[in-house]
């Protein structure tokens, strides 16, 4: 009987033992699961930074969704529609010689209202930090002026040439030989 009640007894303790190991790798298996997913989630972390260190450091930036090659930052200081139309037909960059003043076609869809991409705006000798809504993490200073020009009812030029602001998302129009914050941002057909 002593013997019978040890052996139950000592089967219970197995069994209490054998639940407890159970639980405390249910319990490890579980801790093991988070940490994998909080190391994978630090490693990707930097890989969002990591656009702007390879923008800057390329020049440009290609976009996936139309294969259009952008100058990685615009011209940095003002300038009239004229220079900036200049400015991109001279630009040297990648290898490239075909860059073009992107038109607003191409630069409207590079708006991205949740893009947080640092930038300067202002003076040129004073100028603020800024945040722009602009994908590829393009550095910008101003607003960005576009190929497209303002004409009248009879198809001639009027003297008004059209910008976009990467903060409020919105195309507008200005004197083409004012400068005061627009800049040229520069474009080319593909990534070949």
């Amino acid at each position: 009987m002593v013997c019978k009640q040890l052996e139950v007894v000592m089967h219970f303790n197995l069994s209490f033992i054998e639940v407890c190991i159970m639980k405390c790798r249910a319990k490890i298996a579980v801790l093991l699961i988070f940490v994998s997913a909080l190391m994978a989630s630090a490693q990707s972390a930097p890989e969002e930074g990591k656009g702007v260190q390879e923008t800057q450091k390329s020049g440009y930036w290609i976009d996936p969704s139309t294969g259009l090659m952008w100058a990685g930052k615009d011209n940095g200081k003002d300038v009239s529609w004229k220079k900036a139309m200049k400015y991109c037909r001279d630009l040297r960059l990648a290898g490239y010689s075909d860059w073009k003043l992107a038109n607003m076609a191409e630069l409207q869809p590079i708006y991205d209202s949740t893009a947080v991409t640092p930038g300067l705006a202002g003076p040129r000798k004073k100028p603020m930090t800024v945040t722009w809504h602009v994908k590829g993490n393009l550095f910008l200073t101003g607003d960005q002026w576009s190929s497209n020009y303002r004409m009248d009812d009879r198809g001639r030029p009027v003297g008004y040439a059209y910008y976009f602001d990467f903060n409020s998302g919105k195309p507008d129009e200005d004197a083409d030989a004012y400068s005061y914050g627009k800049r040229a941002l520069c474009v080319r057909g593909s990534g070949k």
